[in-house]
């Protein structure tokens, strides 16, 4: 469904980041735009096939320039989210086109104060199941290595000397896989979407359980 003419607009609207453009192309966005909708809606029934999303959300190209010394008015990409049912089920699938810097992935972009102590807290109890989850080869052949910020030493509370630190540490739980525009135009792209969100659902079926319960392992819902 992505087409070259899509990644072209969106390479375009980077050379010419400015009003007056993107109005004079604006039927042309709203049409690549109609795709990305067309695009999610099938990829949710997709994954409610073997997952419970509760909604999807495309983002707003229009940039928030208020607090940024970026100026330019628009984003250059497409990018949106799909959540799945809370508070029963943890984490978010997430896709964005871009020229040349598509991905795919998901994971704990903001997890809030009490989920972020919770999860460490699992991870100090023991974090063999975790290391087993993002060291198991379907995860390393789609993403990599676990990424997000973290602190520099430890959290208030956690010993640095802990075997487990380095999971500790981190402060966002995610997984991202880039495609290449090879990749995204290919006829089987939207399949490999799929296949990369249903190998984060060890991850998040892991992360679920943690935020879910209490360290005794008693439901807190």
């Amino acid at each position: 469904m992505i087409t070259t003419s899509l990644l072209d607009f969106l390479s375009e609207l980077k050379e010419n980041n400015q009003k007056d453009w993107f109005t004079e192309h604006k039927k042309e966005y709203q049409a690549h735009l109609g795709t990305m909708k067309e695009l999610f809606n099938e990829l949710q029934v997709k994954l409610n096939q073997t997952d419970q999303i509760d909604a999807h959300k495309i983002y707003r190209i229009y940039r928030d320039v208020r607090f940024s010394k970026d100026k330019t008015p628009y984003k250059t990409w497409f990018s949106g989210y799909f959540s799945r049912v809370k508070p029963q089920l943890r984490g978010g699938y997430f896709l964005h086109i871009e020229n040349n810097n598509s991905m795919v992935g998901g994971g704990f972009y903001g997890p809030n104060k009490d989920d972020l102590k919770r999860i460490r807290q699992e991870f100090e109890f023991g974090a063999d199941e975790m290391r087993g989850i993002i060291n198991d080869p379907v995860f390393v052949k789609n993403f990599g290595t676990l990424q997000g910020d973290e602190v520099k030493t430890a959290p208030k509370g956690f010993s640095k000397e802990d075997p487990a630190i380095d999971l500790i540490r981190k402060k966002q739980f995610i997984a991202i896989r880039k495609f290449s525009n090879e990749e995204v135009l290919s006829p089987t792209f939207q399949d490999e979407i799929i296949s990369t969100f249903q190998a984060l659902r060890p991850f998040f079926d892991y992360m679920t359980d943690v935020l879910t319960t209490d360290l005794n392992g008693e439901s807190v819902l």
